[in-house]
Order: C-alpha cells, then sequence, then structure tokens
C-alpha cells in the first residue's frame, strides 16, 4: 500500500515538474541554461538590404508566419521586396476541418473549403504584415502528399486522401486545375522562380519533421541547384523534435531555441525588436482556424529571434 501511494506522489510529482518545463516563461531559463546561451552565441544572419528579392517558400498557410514573420518585416523595412508561394493550402487537416465544419469523417468539400479558408488567413497575415497581394502565390498541391508527388507520384497523379482530387482545386491558385503530380508541381514552382528572380529563398530545411516540409525543401533546393543559385538559400525548421518550441504559448522576450532535429547545423540568429514580435503575433492571430486547435504551439514561435542556416544538412564526419 505504501509503495503504491509513493509511486503516485512520485508520479505526479514528475508530471508537475514536466508541465512546469513545458509551459513556464521561467523554465527556460532555469532547464536549459546552455540552450539559452548558445543561441546568445550564434552569429547574426546578415540583415536584408535595399533592392534585394526575398521569396518566403511555405508548406502550408501558416509555416510563413512561423518561420519568418520577423524576416518579412525587416526585409520591407529595409526597402527589400517579399514574395511568398504556398506549395499546399492546408486542406489536409481533419481535425481542423472537424471542428470547422462539424463533420465526424471529412473528407472531400468539407476539406477543400478549409482549403479555402486557411488561403484566405494567409492573405490576412501577410496584408498585416504588409506583403503586397500580388506578390502571394498559391499553388493548391495536395496536403501531406508532397513526398508522395517527390517519390511515387513524379509523373503519374496522385489521389488526395482527404479532398479526394487529383487536380489542384482552387481557381485562385497559379495552374487551376494542373494534376497532382510531382512534375507540375516543379513546373509550377519553377515559374515563380521566374517570376520573383529572388536574391534569398527561406525554404523548410531537410531536418523539419513534417514530409512536406522535408519535400518542399527538396523540391527547392533541386530546383536553385540547377540553375545555379544553390548559395541563396536559407533553412528553416518548425517541426523541430518532441515539444520543440519551449515553453509552449505566448513568452515575448524569450529567445526561440535550436531545434532538435536541426542542433548540428549552422545556425544564425535574426533578433527581432518588440515591435517585430508584437507583427508576428497579429500575423499570427489571423490564422484562426490553426489557433483554434494548436494555439500554444504556433505562439511559441513568438520569440526574441528567428532562426536560418545556410547548412542544407549536417556536415559528414
Amino acid at each position: 500500500m505504501f509503495r503504491r501511494q509513493r509511486a503516485a506522489i512520485l508520479t505526479a510529482a514528475l508530471l508537475l515538474v514536466a508541465a512546469y518545463a513545458i509551459n513556464a516563461t521561467s523554465a527556460l531559463r532555469l532547464f536549459y541554461p546552455h540552450a539559452v546561451a548558445e543561441v546568445a552565441a550564434l552569429p547574426a544572419a546578415s540583415p536584408y538590404r535595399a533592392g534585394q528579392r526575398l521569396l518566403v517558400v511555405s508548406p502550408h498557410p501558416d509555416d510563413e508566419t512561423l518561420c519568418c514573420a520577423g524576416s518579412i518585416q525587416q526585409a520591407l523595412a529595409a526597402g527589400a521586396q517579399v514574395w511568398v508561394v504556398w506549395l499546399t493550402s492546408g486542406d489536409g487537416f481533419e481535425l481542423d476541418a472537424l471542428l470547422l465544419e462539424h463533420a465526424p469523417r471529412p473528407t472531400g468539400a468539407p476539406l477543400a473549403g478549409l482549403g479555402e479558408r486557411r488561403m484566405g488567413e494567409a492573405r490576412r497575415a501577410m496584408a498585416a504584415l504588409r506583403v503586397p497581394p500580388g506578390h502571394l502565390i498559391f499553388l493548391g498541391y495536395p496536403d501531406r502528399g508532397l513526398l508522395h508527388l517527390l517519390r511515387e507520384n513524379y509523373g503519374r497523379p496522385y489521389t488526395s486522401r482527404y479532398t479526394r482530387s487529383t487536380r489542384v482545386p482552387y481557381a485562385q491558385a497559379l495552374s487551376p486545375g494542373a494534376p497532382y503530380t510531382g512534375r507540375d508541381l516543379e513546373r509550377d514552382l519553377g515559374r515563380v522562380l521566374d517570376r520573383v528572380k529572388p536574391d534569398l529563398v527561406l525554404a523548410p530545411s531537410v531536418r523539419d519533421a513534417h514530409p512536406d516540409h522535408r519535400a518542399t525543401s527538396d523540391f527547392i533546393a533541386r530546383l536553385l541547384a540547377a540553375r545555379g543559385q544553390a548559395g541563396r538559400l536559407r533553412f528553416w525548421i518548425v517541426h523541430g523534435g518532441l515539444e520543440y518550441p519551449l515553453p509552449k504559448g505566448l513568452h515575448e522576450g524569450l529567445p526561440l531555441l535550436i531545434p532538435p532535429r536541426g542542433r548540428h547545423l549552422a545556425w544564425q540568429r535574426l533578433d527581432l525588436t518588440e515591435a517585430q514580435e508584437d507583427g508576428k503575433l497579429r500575423a499570427l492571430r489571423e490564422h484562426r482556424s490553426q489557433m483554434n486547435v494548436m494555439a500554444r504551439f504556433l505562439l511559441a514561435f513568438v520569440r526574441e529571434n528567428e532562426l536560418l542556416t545556410p547548412q542544407a544538412a549536417p556536415s559528414r564526419r
């Protein structure tokens, strides 16, 4: 009896410590002093310049804000031009559709409707950051299907397990009706590069845990390498490992730590002003469908810095 009570007390204590470590502002410097010092010691990212052309490559609506709202604000303030391209419209998030459409097993039209809604949210988020509407480009390829397009469905159309579409279903996309193939996605992304002619491209890292993010990284890296422009890439990570980023929730003024999945990459630190943190928060709040289901995760990216790396993958030793 005594042993069971002691085990229950110990378990409860461990759960309280874990909850504190995951959620409390003070926990970051208490539990992770080395990680905080690591971020402080990182080299500063090169400042954006007037006349630069910056392209943010986003797998889903909201990634562009999580990774790069600070970069977007700093680039525009410096006189650079900013474009954003979304490879998918986020139409594969069943929990989101369940809450919004009240469908017990959402597929087809409810999820396509979610894609429309998320594109609208992305437009409003970028308007909050003052990105011109004409600089926003949606490709509309299948959410949670990009890795299939990269591997098994490069030339053969893929059927979305969520919307049931085999083609881009959105009239406002760059190529409405384009087959869900890797070849067509690559062609559309190449058209975006031709239009924007970016000096700098911010894209997800292949170290990101989300398969759409890894596929996006491969698609854009391959295209830029073929053009001899691989050096223009800077990478970021959103899905960085278990419970990343810590602590959860809104903690402005705390550093964004190096993600566990990107531990051995050559990170650079982009410091944000308080006004830029507030701007990132305003943009993030426009992604209302996502805030409804995972606000604490999203808000954890509103920090005093963002992280970028020119390194695609860790160096082999």
